[in-house]
């Protein structure tokens, strides 16, 4: 009983003690969060001092001192920097503690001081005017600086920080030293800042620099690869033990991190090298916890051990059993990542492949070669040594080409895709040098990029495939890099040497469709993700793009691009037309006048291009004084590329969209009911009293159509069946509800869909809405614009009418003013009234009094001819219904309007006599001889009069009026046979480069294919796109050429009257002459040899015959004559 009660409060004890000693490890490390949350603004606001420091150095003195009048700039700092670091070893302690005593004394002893000197002294500084970076990395502007990043850094440049990174990096004191020294130039260089690119090379070209400089990298290159070599182990054993489904639960697993990484970095968290370092102290502190808490868990055991080893049901040695698993899991996982974790050998290498690539960066010609000679004694080939860096690490050096996936980890993929990286920006710009350097190098470095793109990197590709495919993207650049602007096939015959063209293929589409496969995996794990690498779909389209690249130089690689039409529904089909439709090809000219062809996906923004727009720039450019549309369209690529965008933002709105997308179908439907509502108006107009009374029959007809036409929309909808079903709606409304709101019906409508309000509520709109019709029809644009376009020349000559007129108005005032006799009728209010047949005048006839009354009660019977309200009697002439007494008061009135017309002289005035020859001169067929008085031919003016007449009749009506209409008539031919030229030049020219049909009539490349592969006039848009939205620093040598021209607004980049497939066939047809040229000069070499042959047995056979002739002459022996003229004749016979 005793022994139970002591183990009842001794084991309760044990418990306590672990949980006071979790308590007190938790306190500490709330302690140790809140020392670090309000200890790290101090350690900021240091470093932000320090920054000011070395921004404003006077500052540290007081004013009115010496030092401070001196205005010390920073430059002064980087030359005491580089002076210590001589006597760093020996004077580094006591140089640092005066340093910092200095700055304690300044800034604590003097606070206010100090501010107050900072208020008062601060001066603005002015960006360097040689500053040209305004995009890209080099443009963000730094806000605490107010100065964008390339500014700062030229800032910096010109107080000498550039020339202390390259001796800093000479001397080579410290490993950290040289670290940090690496960092200052990276962020000096981030960007390619080109003044400081020139900065360097210039402190580098001076003296014997450079062989020192470089020495240093060539050095740190060659210990990295060592220290590779020396510590490379692959553990095979344990990967091939593993089993399927372990690898498969394994990969997915840490699949799911890598995403729930890649969302976090989304998310904000950005793993900086402080908090790096935070989360290393932090570990560190809890594992000695740990380890305190497991010693006193230990002593704690062996205290009760007599009580536990008894009943062996001790509560805190299970808690203590479970903390040793959790502290031994975590040991486990310390040893895994120290044992992965790269030398420091190896791990320097990043920070200085950064920096060698921000030096090439943006294509400097002149440090992309100077990194590969030096053109002194020693010269480093950096270039190379790269390459095999990238050898060594992918572990070819060991015969492991096959098993990159057993070298290439999740510790050191950074550090290949940044070797990569570096590589490519050596090549691009082109550099024809450093591309044959890596091409033709000892080493198999090309092969290791090939082999990065065909293989399969596992594990890694299992554990994070988002590295894998960064990886396969850089390596496919990288080859493009080395192919990139050049004219002969080596470096692809190179590449395509050890690849199979199946394999390179089928990797493309493999990544097309494993876009789709991520997609559908996120969602079956609920994962929310958002990809910030890049996208398989993109890393198969460049891998697209350099299989089109290669097939210039590989037939049976070109016949695998092509889509197979039998199976259009296989993967493989599917991913190569999804590439060929978003790939696009151009040819550019470029400053040596060479052409070159250039392969690129199309922008995603490109795709929200309207047709309309693209009709309206086909068909309204215009040609410059060359006969080129491409400075037109040049001049329009701002204005597409802003309706790109706000199509984008208009696709995130969907009705809006839906409405701005069919605009030309409201524009047809605002002018159908335009004419609707006027036909309306023309054919029942008044209709206050309109009954909608119709005939059964016409009424069921009505209907009929309508349903029928219903029934049309829905089966086969047109444009005609529409057409005739609102119609038939439209006449249904007419007699079921109204014409008055079957009007207001069609108004309220067509208010809506035109939007023209203040149009729309005057009483005639409908009618000024049918001027819309001149926009409905191209041929009522040339009408009006044959009056517009040569307005000036209209105008001109009615001026030269009116002086005319002047003139003869002058000469008829002065000599024929009596002969200006004009009639004119006296208006009377009872003329007025009876014309406009006003309500209250009797004699006017209203609508009422036409009705024909049919019974007794006021209307007339059938047989009661002499009824005065029959329609015959009511349009008989007022005489004929008339009384004796009214027919004199109706002659007296007619005598009366007799009176009323008079005749007026018109010619009193200069003023009158203008207005009189203008108005009726004009507007009368024989001018104004036809309203003059008739002369008698007894006059003495007569024959002055008819000259006068007849001047008038052939100047101002035969001539200048034909004048203006012979005018407006010509213009109207001048835009018809424009037009029709247009439409020639569109259908047989080719918009970018001029070069008609009839250039390609037996070539290889037909026009059509011309116009649409080689010079498409939309790739070329889209081009322009692309360079507007990349990143300045990833632009390719022939992207960055092309960005800067359209800087300059220069042109010159397009081809003019040239095509490289009409070059092609030139060269062929040369090569082709030149061939037979050869074959005819080997038959002729080998006629020559022959007849050579032939004269030297003729010359050996009439020497042997002279000889014999000797030979005879000395025996004395007279010749025989048969015998001679037997020779003499074989002699002739072989001549």
């Amino acid at each position: 009983m005793a022994f139970s009660c002591t183990y009842s409060r001794r084991v309760p004890s044990s418990t306590n003690v672990f949980k006071n000693d979790r308590s007190i490890i938790e306190g500490l490390q709330d302690i140790v969060s809140l020392l670090e949350d309000q200890l790290h603004p101090l350690v900021q606001s240091e470093l932000s001092v320090l920054v000011d420091v070395l921004h404003r150095p006077e500052l540290l003195f007081p004013p009115g001192t010496e030092a401070r009048k001196k205005n010390v700039k920073m430059e002064a700092l980087f030359q005491n920097l580089s002076v210590i670091l001589k006597d760093y070893w020996r004077k580094r302690r006591e140089t640092l503690e005066a340093l910092r005593q200095t700055l304690l004394l300044r800034y604590f002893g003097k606070v206010q001081t100090k501010r107050d000197s900072i208020a008062n002294g601060k001066q603005a500084i002015h960006p360097p005017a040689s500053t040209p970076i305004t995009h890209g990395p080099g443009g963000v502007i730094l806000t605490r600086a107010e100065m964008t990043l390339a500014e700062v850094q030229c800032h910096l440049d010109e107080e000498g920080a550039s020339n202390l990174v390259v001796e800093l990096i000479m001397k080579n004191p410290s490993n950290a030293i040289f670290l940090e020294s690496v960092e200052l130039g990276i962020a000096l260089l981030e960007g390619g800042n080109p003044v400081i690119q020139k900065s360097m090379l210039l402190k580098l070209t001076s003296g014997n620099i450079s062989e020192k400089f470089f020495k240093v990298f060539y050095d740190k290159m060659k210990d990295a690869q060592q220290e590779i070599k020396s510590s490379v182990t692959v553990n095979t054993m344990e990967l091939t033990n593993r089993t399927g489904d372990e690898k498969d639960s394994i990969g997915k697993d840490l699949g799911k991190d890598g995403r729930r990484i890649k969302s976090l970095k989304q998310n904000g968290l950005v793993m900086t090298d402080e908090l790096k370092e935070q989360l290393e102290d932090a570990a560190v502190a809890t594992s000695k916890a740990y380890a305190h808490v497991r010693n006193l868990g230990t002593s704690g055991a062996a205290a009760v051990t007599t009580e536990t080893d008894l009943l062996n049901l001790g509560q805190g040695t299970h808690t203590h059993i479970a903390l040793e698993e959790i502290l031994a899991e975590k040991a486990e996982k310390a040893k895994d990542a120290e044992e992965n974790k790269l030398p420091q050998e190896v791990v320097v290498m990043q920070p200085i492949l950064r920096f060698l690539q921000l030096l090439c960066e943006n294509h400097n010609y002149d440090l992309q070669n100077f990194l590969r000679n030096q053109n002194n004694k020693n010269n480093y080939n950096l270039v190379s040594e790269t390459l095999m860096f990238l050898d060594c690490i992918c572990g070819s050096t060991t015969g492991g080409l096959g098993l990159l996936g057993l070298y290439i980890n999740e510790h050191n993929v950074s550090l290949v895709n940044q070797t990569l990286e570096t590589l490519t920006e050596y090549c691009q710009g082109p550099c024809h040098e450093n591309q044959n350097c890596i091409a033709v190098h000892e080493s198999n470095g090309i092969d290791i990029i090939i082999a990065l793109i065909l293989n399969d990197i596992n594990p890694l590709g299992k554990k994070r495939m988002d590295l894998v495919l960064e990886l396969k993207n850089n390596a496919s650049k990288l080859l493009l890099a080395i192919m990139e602007s050049r004219g002969d096939s080596e470096n692809a015959e190179r590449i395509l040497y050890n690849m199979s063209p199946k394999q390179l293929v089928d990797v493309a589409c493999n990544a097309y469709h494993q876009e789709g496969e991520d997609e559908e995996d996120e969602e079956s794990e609920d994962v929310a993700e958002i990809d910030d690498g890049v996208s398989p779909k993109e890393v198969g389209h460049n891998i697209y793009i350099l299989c089109h690249q290669l097939a210039q130089h590989n037939k049976e690689l070109a016949a695998m691009l092509k889509p197979n039409l039998t199976d259009p529904e296989s993967k493989m089909n599917q991913a190569l037309q999804y590439y060929a439709s978003h790939t696009a090809q151009i040819e550019i000219v470029r400053n040596d006048r060479t052409m070159e062809q250039i392969v690129f996906p199309v922008p995603q923004i490109c795709e929200f291009l309207t047709r309309e727009s693209k009709m309206q720039v086909y068909f309204k450019a215009e040609r410059d004084e060359q006969g080129s549309k491409v400075s037109d369209f040049f001049e329009r690529t701002d204005d597409l590329f802003n309706e790109m965008k706000w199509q984008k933002k208009l696709r995130g709105q969907p009705l809006l969209y839906w409405v701005s997308r069919h605009m030309s179908m409201w524009s047809t439907i605002a002018f159908n009911l335009a004419v609707l509502v006027n036909i309306i108006v023309a054919i029942f107009y008044p209709f206050p009293d309109f009954t909608g009374k119709i005939d059964p029959r016409m009424s069921g007809l009505i209907w009929t159509i309508m349903f029928a036409s219903l029934a049309a929309v829905i089966t086969v909808p047109g444009t005609t069946v529409i057409r005739a079903f609102v119609f038939s709606s439209i006449l249904r409304m007419i007699y079921s509800v109204g014409l008055q709101p079957t009007l207001w019906i069609l108004g309220t409508v067509n208010v809506i869909t035109t939007a023209v309000h203040l149009v729309s509520i005057m009483g005639n709109h409908g009618t000024v809405l049918l001027l819309d019709v001149v926009y409905q029809e191209e041929t009522l644009k040339n009408v009006i614009k044959s009056v517009t376009r040569n307005g000036r020349s209209i105008i001109l000559t009615a001026v030269l009418a009116l002086i005319l007129v002047y003139l003869f108005s002058i000469i008829g005032y002065l000599f024929f003013r009596d002969d200006f006799l004009m009639e004119v009728d006296v208006r009377s209010e009872t003329n007025i009234a009876g014309a406009i047949g006003d309500a209250g005048n009797s004699n006017s006839i209203s609508p009422e009094s036409l009705q024909v009354p049919i019974s007794d009660d006021g209307y007339c019977s059938a047989s009661d001819s002499t009824c005065e309200n029959r329609i015959e009697n009511i349009y008989k002439s007022p005489k004929e219904n008339a009384t004796g007494m009214e027919i004199q008061n109706i002659e007296s009135s007619q005598d009366d309007d007799e009176d009323d017309t008079s005749t007026e002289r018109a010619c009193d005035s200069l003023l009158m006599c203008i207005v009189t020859t203008l108005n009726q001169g004009l507007r009368n067929g024989g001018g104004i001889g036809d309203v003059l008085r008739a002369p008698s031919a007894k006059e003495p003016l007569f024959v002055a009069r008819v000259i006068y007449d007849l001047l008038f009749f052939f100047v101002v009506i035969i001539i200048v009026l034909n004048l203006i209409f012979g005018v407006i008539i010509d213009t109207f031919a001048d835009l018809r046979s424009e037009k029709q030229q247009k439409e020639e030049i569109l259908k047989n020219t080719c918009f970018i480069c001029g070069l008609d049909r009839a250039s390609f009539d037996n070539k290889t490349v037909s026009f059509e294919e011309h116009i649409r592969c080689e010079h498409n006039m939309w790739h070329y848009l889209y081009f322009i796109v692309l360079v507007i939205v990349k990143d300045p620093t990833e632009f390719t040598g022939p992207e960055s050429y092309v960005a800067s021209m359209i800087k300059d607004r220069n042109l010159d980049w397009f081809p003019r009257m040239r095509a490289m497939s009409l070059a092609a066939d030139e060269a062929e047809g040369e090569q082709n002459e030149i061939r037979t040229l050869q074959v005819q000069l080997e038959n002729t070499q080998k006629l020559v040899s022959t007849l050579s042959h032939q004269l030297a047995e003729l010359r050996d056979q009439m020497t042997e015959q002279r000889k014999q002739k000797q030979r005879l002459g000395l025996l004395g022996t007279p010749p025989v004559p048969g015998s001679y003229h037997q020779a003499s004749t074989s002699s002739s016979v072989a001549v």
